[in-house]
């Protein structure tokens, strides 16, 4: 990262911070209208038989992942100028994807605000341990890490229990406050009182046939752009009296290169390391940045193809300043 000043970056990117209304109720109607009437000619594609219904769950999904997207923005003010606004709509979008707008924007600014810091994990992130604190852990300790880090556990059962269990409860937040409390259970309210309706006027199990593929389909694509964002072989951590946010921002996000229509679906959210660096600036403009600063399209850059490989990466090695597997991390003790 010695070619790019983060800080000085930073400071750069300030020009691209502020929203354009028009533009942003925009991205939220060819959003939110299409996903709607995706979801409903689901339920009505039902009574011609099953798979003609789930054949559509795929791009339900990616719309309903594009919500989160602006959700997430509205989480770190750069959907609209008025804070009241972005609240508002966060809330709103938090029911359609399970997620409580109030207790995620709280973890997730930690998330942002720590990023890269080994001496302040915990909040929004994949679990992580270092190669040392692997190795000092007790056997049992080991189990439940390997499991969790298994891709089928990652990708597959960690975001069903990620939206559909954890995210009912402000775990993580419980005593700070009963503002998370009631972002989490008004959340519960509002997303039971929707299928009630849905069930009501299309019966529970259409519901859930049409519900839970594509609430799937979001969480485990959000979940694997997460990890890649984050765990790669370069990434970047460094303990506290080592750490500045501004390096660890850059070097430790991915810039992850997508087709243009997946780049689509997931609101430019691969640009992760501007992201980081300036989460102000609205997913819209993000590609601005790029075309503005083309170095930053080498920086961390991943394909498609290229995502694979780091889902077998589980520790941090200190030693390496690297993400390393459990077989090289078994063989260096040899």
């Amino acid at each position: 990262m010695a070619e790019i000043d983060a800080k000085e970056l930073g400071r750069a990117l300030k020009v691209f911070h502020a929203p354009k209304a028009v533009r942003s109720w925009y991205e939220l109607g060819i959003t939110l209208l299409p996903f709607v009437a995706l979801f409903a000619a689901m339920l009505f594609a039902l009574d011609a038989g099953y798979w003609l219904a789930l054949a559509l769950a795929p791009a339900a999904g990616l719309l309903l992942l594009r919500l989160f997207i602006i959700q997430h923005d509205c989480g770190h003010g750069a959907f609209l100028k008025s804070r009241s606004g972005n609240d508002w709509i966060g809330r709103a979008l938090g029911v359609l994807t399970l997620t409580p707008y109030d207790c995620w924007r709280r973890s997730h600014a930690l998330h942002h605000a720590a990023t890269g810091n080994l001496d302040a994990r915990g909040f929004g992130d994949v679990d992580l341990m270092t190669v040392r604190e692997y190795r000092e852990s007790s056997r049992l300790q080991r189990l439940g890490y390997r499991v969790y880090r298994h891709p089928a556990v990652l990708l597959g059962l960690g975001p069903a229990y990620l939206f559909l269990l954890r995210h009912r409860l402000p775990i993580g937040l419980m005593k700070e406050g009963m503002r998370y409390w009631v972002s989490a259970m008004a959340t519960n309210v509002g997303l039971i009182a929707l299928l009630a309706a849905l069930a009501w006027v299309f019966g529970l199990a259409t519901v859930a046939l049409v519900f839970f593929p594509v609430l799937l389909t979001a969480a485990s694509m959000g979940v694997w752009l997460f990890y890649i964002q984050h765990q790669f072989e370069n990434a970047h951590w460094d303990r506290k009296e080592d750490w500045s946010f501004h390096e660890a921002a850059l070097a430790g996000s991915s810039y992850l290169k997508l087709p243009a229509v997946l780049q689509w679906f997931t609101g430019n959210i691969g640009i992760h390391h501007v992201h980081h660096l300036a989460s102000r600036i609205p997913f819209y403009r993000l590609p601005e940045v790029l075309r503005e600063f083309p170095a930053l399209t080498e920086v961390n850059r991943f394909t498609t193809r290229q995502t694979i490989k780091p889902l077998v990466l589980a520790l941090w090695d200190e030693e390496q300043r690297r993400m390393v597997t459990f077989r090289e991390a078994k063989s260096s003790l040899r």
